[in-house]
């Protein structure tokens, strides 16, 4: 499946409605260059959940959790070395967790994904426009 997003808006309401989709321990991988729209995603995923706190992108923090009508666990692995530094950090365990997780740049621990991992690859056109390229969701 593919959306085309024509602004940032338009990602964060791709988010939503991609949100009710998803079931209790459901891992979303979010790829693509920096700027791409994985955040915006996020805020969209955050907003359908009920979660009132702001969502940031988590590239210091590595991990953030918020609570809402689901757990919401938001990871940016882009600061990470690969899976001994994943597995350090004890995020194995909020990849089987009772929440949502969203893992951006988690090519870094790909052999760690498990096998129902939804992938949402998003790629930049000239023009500005976001496509989102979505793998691995259940018809």
């Amino acid at each position: 499946m593919q959306f085309i997003s024509h602004s940032s808006e338009e990602t964060k309401e791709f988010g939503k409605k991609f949100a009710k989709n998803l079931k209790p321990g459901a891992v979303i991988s979010l790829r693509g260059s920096l700027g791409a729209g994985k955040t915006v995603i996020a805020k969209g995923i955050a907003e359908y959940l009920n979660i009132k706190e702001a969502i940031v992108s988590p590239t210091f923090t590595i991990l953030q959790e918020y609570d809402g009508d689901l757990p919401l666990y938001h990871m940016d692995l882009y600061r990470i070395s690969g899976c001994d530094e994943f597995e350090m950090m004890g995020g194995e365990e909020m990849l089987y967790g009772e929440g949502i997780t969203l893992i951006e740049w988690s090519e870094k621990i790909d052999e760690m994904l498990p096998e129902d991992t939804i992938y949402l690859e998003l790629t930049i056109l000239d023009n500005q426009d976001r496509v989102i390229d979505i793998t691995g969701l259940e018809d």
